[in-house]
């Protein structure tokens, strides 16, 4: 059984990207604490969040939402949420913690190189992909 909570955190993803979809699967098959929850950039929910978050209008990028007991949320975009997803999912992820000595704007430097090149390295779809059943649960606007 999935616990979903309201403080429970949440990835946007790009829906459409063949290497993002890859990513989250592979995060639901890695996660231990079975909490974490998903919903396209491009579904309802996720222009709700960039709507409340100025900073995020324009963003194609991955974001990591942290959602506090008091109702407030946190957002982190580029390898700042990246690196959320690394101390979520904990274990041996944690190791690569230690890219947070790379200073900032050397991080997201080679995550935009990479998100750039992404659809032509991964693929495109053309919409979002409908999650298995075993997990439609997790994901928000689905």
């Amino acid at each position: 059984m999935v616990e979903t909570t309201v403080n429970a955190p949440v990835l946007l993803y790009d829906g459409v990207c063949g290497f993002c979809n890859k990513t989250v699967q592979m995060i639901l098959e890695r996660d231990r604490a079975g909490t974490m929850r998903f919903a396209a950039l491009q579904s309802d929910y996720g222009r709700a969040i960039v709507e409340r978050h100025a900073e995020l209008r324009g963003v194609d990028s991955v974001v990591f939402v942290e959602n506090s007991p008091e109702g407030g949320e946190r957002v982190f975009v580029r390898s700042d949420a990246a690196l959320r997803v690394l101390k979520y999912l904990g274990g041996a992820w944690k190791l690569l913690l230690a890219a947070r000595v790379i200073p900032k704007p050397v991080r997201d430097f080679f995550y935009d190189l990479f998100a750039r090149n992404r659809y032509r390295l991964f693929g495109k779809y053309e919409s979002c992909r409908l999650p298995p059943p075993e997990v439609r649960s997790r994901f928000l606007d689905t």
